[in-house]
């Protein structure tokens, strides 16, 4: 794996200037608390100046950044504390390590990943744009450079990558400190693609206005603190990070990202040779589908590294896909739905943990849950059998609600996931059968499963079957 990492270390597009201390707490909020402190010694200043202050502070330039955003030595210069200014610099300086440690991305209260640089780059090309319908370089600063950086590199080298998307964990989710990817690497790893996601989001947000009332501070708090309610994403204002995917799907525009990513191979790196066009056109449809699929279709996953969990005990056994059915659950225990990444995920240690040592299974049961915080947790994943409905658990998945259903229903969003989201993303996949059939838990087994109220609820949704064979 280091040797794999090693070749990436010349190539990210933003490279590190300095790091400081080791032990600094990568958290969203510790970085938002840092620009209260920078607001706080620089009164009165917009929002537009504080980010380009922060940007000089750092010493992050490009000539990428030169042409859209201005010469960022005209920035007024910021007055900050040496320990805020050596801590902005870390985490807005993106780069992966020969380890494979990625360096400038912080964990959200969502259990997202996300590297800063792309999304204060697309909230100053929003914040300076002097048109609203169409905002100079948002797409370049905060995606299409990098997704093309990728999809070059990966036709280059089809053995030893991969498109996009390449995922981590924490050492730990209260205190994150390193962030290690994992798998083959990629050049537009995740974390930089949600920051771009996010940069999109906010840059088109804040170009609507043409004074923007608010704090950076405040605008990245209502953004990625927002705490869900009982009635999670339904009463949640629409401009959160929870709603990164909706938001991202009524901005997506297929066609116009290609052209953007095509033209930013062609014009910015360099790639001319006719004889090679066939091959990376391939890889770029591919890797443009596979961003839109994982990005805009799916529903927000969590890896077992990312909720932090043990080990399969032994060897698993893999799956014969498509599947041809999908069974719903409840975990009855935990019986209160989770709102947060951080409870949900503690949810999934426990009932994993409940599992392996006191039904001696091999590894959580299920194949994947959901939270009523907007993700999707993996189980044992779209490979592996499970151990979630006796008789069928080679020949279907088993998908969980956390919490316990008997006289109540999760949240519609909760529902929704899994209904719509979950099954187009399993059938597109080439994991689920799209002439899938759907059934509770009791259906298969002598159980209470997935709860009265919600198995009178998936009755009435596509694809379900009251016989079981």
């Amino acid at each position: 794996m280091g040797s794999r990492w090693a070749l990436f270390v010349s190539l990210l597009m933003v490279s590190a200037g300095c790091c400081t201390d080791a032990t600094i707490t990568r958290n969203m909020n510790d970085f938002i608390k840092a620009v209260e402190s920078i607001e706080n010694e620089n009164p009165g200043l917009s929002v537009l100046e504080v980010v380009k202050g922060i940007r000089k502070t750092v010493g992050f330039q490009t000539n990428l950044i030169e042409y859209y955003l201005g010469d960022v030595s005209n920035a007024r210069n910021l007055a900050m504390k040496p320990s805020i200014a050596a801590y902005v610099t870390e985490l807005v300086h993106h780069k992966v390590s020969t380890f494979g440690e990625e360096e400038g991305v912080v964990l959200t209260l969502d259990g997202s990943n996300v590297a800063l640089a792309p999304m204060l780059l697309g909230l100053e090309a929003g914040l300076q744009s002097t048109t609203k319908n169409q905002i100079q370089g948002l797409y370049p600063l905060t995606l299409t450079e990098n997704l093309a950086a990728s999809f070059l590199h990966h036709a280059q080298n089809e053995q030893t990558s991969v498109p996009l998307g390449t995922k981590g964990f924490w050492d730990s989710i209260k205190s994150p400190k390193v962030y290690t990817l994992s798998g083959l690497p990629s050049l537009a790893t995740d974390a930089l693609l949600t920051g771009g996601l996010d940069g999109i989001i906010l840059g088109s947000e804040v170009g609507k206005f043409n004074q923007l009332e608010m704090s950076l501070s405040n605008l990245l708090k209502s953004y990625y603190s927002h705490n869900l309610d009982g009635a999670g994403l339904e009463t949640a204002p629409l401009l959160i990070s929870q709603k990164r995917r909706i938001n991202f799907r009524k901005l997506l525009r297929f066609s116009s990202l290609k052209n953007q990513v095509a033209d930013a191979l062609t014009n910015r790196l360099g790639f001319y040779k006719d004889s090679e066009w066939t091959t990376l056109d391939a890889v770029m449809h591919e890797g443009l589908e596979k961003f839109a699929y994982v990005y805009a279709v799916c529903p927000n996953i969590i890896t077992r590294s990312q909720w932090g969990a043990a080990a399969y005990s032994g060897s698993p056994t893999y799956l014969s896909l498509p599947v041809p059915y999908l069974f719903i659950h409840h975990t009855y225990e935990p019986s209160k739905p989770c709102t947060t990444f951080e409870q949900c995920a503690s949810d999934m240690r426990s009932m994993q943990k409940f599992h392996q040592q006191t039904n001696a299974w091999d590894d959580i049961g299920y194949s994947f849950v959901a939270g009523s915080d907007g993700n999707l947790y993996e189980g044992r994943g779209w490979n592996w059998v499970g151990a979630h409905t006796k008789g069928y658990n080679s020949k279907g998945y088993g998908v969980s609600f956390i919490g316990d259903y008997t006289s109540s229903l999760p949240i519609k969003s909760a529902m929704d996931m899994v209904r719509y989201d979950f099954t187009k993303c399993a059938v597109d996949a080439g994991g689920l059968s799209s002439s899938y059939s759907l059934y509770g838990h009791r259906q298969a087994v002598s159980t209470e499963c997935p709860g009265n109220t919600l198995y009178q609820e998936i009755q009435n949704w596509e694809h379900y079957k009251s016989f079981l064979p």
